[in-house]
């Protein structure tokens, strides 16, 4: 056989059918998964901002996983046009810590999982590293504890600066991140995500802040997204 012919016929695609009944079981499979993996995020992870929001496009990373697998897993063509349009668009995710990095590795891992029609393996696997998730949760020593977006501004000459008002917050709070940092002439405005453990840090955080400038003006608000 003439070799051309050969290599046309390894590229033709050979019409494969995708039995709608295994899609579906794999697509609640992956539900109950992302789910459970939703949950687990939003409990146990050790970011102070965006959980619940984050947590909540794990079943749409999943299921669009398992999609685009599920329809080129049959044909070498299919998956040389995936890997054409892939270089044209370019996904962009603000990923702001390695932890938030790691589950969404684990959430396209359950996607590619059920695509491939793994179903065994990718249960236990995903199981296993929740259950290792949730037991080194529950091995730590229970706080109780909120998050917190805290707002500290100041005008005058008598405006704190910002390594003083850093320095307070790291020594008042168990957690403590600085996202939003604004100074004139006038006047400065900081903005932190902090973690409470105790009601009463808030106030010695504000008894600290103002020995340290008497012109300042302190805020607290919890956001349900945390």
């Amino acid at each position: 056989m003439d070799k051309w012919n050969l290599f046309q016929r390894f590229l033709i695609t050979e019409s494969s059918q995708i039995s709608i009944v295994d899609f579906l079981i794999n697509t609640g499979i992956v539900l109950i998964l992302s789910l459970v993996l939703e949950f687990t995020y939003t409990r146990c992870a050790k970011s102070l901002s965006g959980r619940k929001t984050f947590a909540a496009n794990f079943f749409l990373v999943a299921f669009t996983t398992m999609l685009i697998i599920s329809i080129v897993k049959s044909s070498l063509a299919l998956s040389l046009g995936l890997v054409g349009a892939l270089s044209i668009v370019r996904f962009r995710s603000a990923i702001k810590e390695p932890e938030e990095l790691a589950y969404l590795f684990l959430t396209i891992s359950i996607g590619l999982g059920m695509g491939a029609n793994q179903r065994l393996v990718t249960i236990v696997g995903a199981f296993v590293l929740l259950g290792i998730i949730w037991i080194r949760h529950f091995s730590t020593p229970k706080r109780s504890r909120q998050n917190l977006y805290l707002t500290v501004s100041g005008a005058g000459k008598g405006k704190p600066t910002l390594e003083s008002v850093d320095e307070v917050v790291k020594n008042s709070f168990k957690a403590s991140k600085l996202v939003r940092y604004d100074e004139t002439s006038d006047n400065i405005e900081t903005a932190f995500w902090i973690e409470i453990r105790n009601p009463d840090d808030l106030q010695n955080f504000k008894n600290e802040l103002t020995a340290v400038s008497s012109e300042v003006r302190v805020s607290f608000v919890d956001n349900n997204s945390f």
